[in-house]
């Protein structure tokens, strides 16, 4: 039995590209595929991924050969916790379209099945390569979570660090999903005072209420977060508490040992084997462990907007890295 659509769907609501790639169906059929490939959209903006699922797989009954179509599927099928179909779905997408932009939701199928070790496989391939910067983080975002499936905690803390994005104070599509997956690591690694310090920061990000982040905030300091960017004051406030000094200075390689501040790293804090351990990366070691332990966790706050993003001061959540997993390659710059 078919689900049913609702009287206003029409087809027209699909995006030019997608029914363009319908054209090879008979006229009737493309405009049920179509009508249910819009329903399935409409189902997963509205958080029923059930719903989205069975109206996406509707679509691949009369039209299983069409990319976007397959690509529907695999979306959807991922929403509503069905992993292997997604994967499934996703890499039949892959072959029909040549796009690589489905990389990230594969991996994390991986995750769902669990299978991290996999997950890692599709971060380190060269397809991965291939993928724009949004595609990038979102890959990372992956990365770190595989990394806390294996035990690897300070890695992925690590992961989502040497990202410059992390840094940036102006909002962006990625934002508020990169800022939480940050605060989520640095609580599972135990770094508690920072971790409320970015989910406030995430939730400061997510206007739309994709994350959960003022409820964690609020868990772990027993505040609310009402209404962050009208909080001028709570700006003002934690911009006079952090220094350039707290920013992670990408581009600081000469600090000497007697320069150097305390760090939080012990070898009774690593999770890490001592044979994983990453050699020391100079630019990261701008950090004071009272940033994590007896500062009081502020909340986010815009940089000002005559001052270039490096030297905008809006975290004390950075870790020294010199103790998490192995992480291959230098640290990805952001694309011009």
């Amino acid at each position: 039995m078919l689900p049913e659509l609702e009287a206003d769907i029409t087809a027209e609501e699909l995006d030019r590209e997608a029914r363009g790639e319908l054209k090879s169906l008979p006229g009737d059929l493309a405009e049920l595929v179509a009508k249910h490939l819009v329903a399935a959209t409409r189902a997963l903006a509205a958080e029923d991924a059930e719903k989205a699922y069975e109206h996406a797989k509707v679509a691949r009954r009369f039209a299983g050969r069409i990319g976007v179509v397959r690509e529907a599927v695999g979306i959807a099928a991922y929403h509503a916790g069905q992993y292997a179909e997604a994967l499934s779905d996703l890499r039949a997408a892959r072959r029909m379209t040549g796009s690589e932009a489905f990389l990230p939701v594969m991996a994390d199928c991986e995750r769902g099945m669990g299978r991290p070790e996999r997950a890692l496989d599709l971060v380190k391939s060269k397809e991965a390569e291939k993928l724009d910067r949004s595609g990038k983080i979102e890959l990372a975002i992956v990365e770190s979570g595989a990394r806390r499936d294996l035990g690897q905690l300070d890695a992925a803390v690590v992961t989502l660090q040497r990202l410059p994005e992390l840094r940036d104070p102006q909002p962006r599509d990625w934002s508020a999903r990169l800022a939480f997956a940050y605060a989520d690591a640095l609580a599972a690694a135990g770094h508690a005072s920072a971790a409320a310090d970015w989910f406030g920061r995430a939730a400061s990000f997510d206007e739309d209420g994709e994350t959960d982040a003022a409820e964690r905030y609020a868990e772990l300091t027993g505040a609310v977060i009402e209404d962050l960017e009208e909080d001028d004051d709570f700006e003002d406030d934690f911009a006079d508490d952090v220094s350039d000094e707290d920013v992670l200075d990408d581009e600081d390689s000469g600090d000497s040992e007697d320069e150097a501040p305390e760090t939080a790293s012990t070898e009774e804090d690593s999770d890490v084997d001592d044979s994983e351990v990453d050699d020391a990366d100079a630019s990261d070691d701008d950090f004071d462990d009272e940033d994590l332990d007896e500062k009081p966790a502020p909340a986010p706050v815009k940089a000002e907007a005559d001052k270039p993003a490096e030297e905008a001061g809006f975290g004390p959540a950075f870790i020294e890295p010199d103790y998490g997993d192995v992480l291959d390659g230098p640290a990805d710059k952001p694309e011009a």
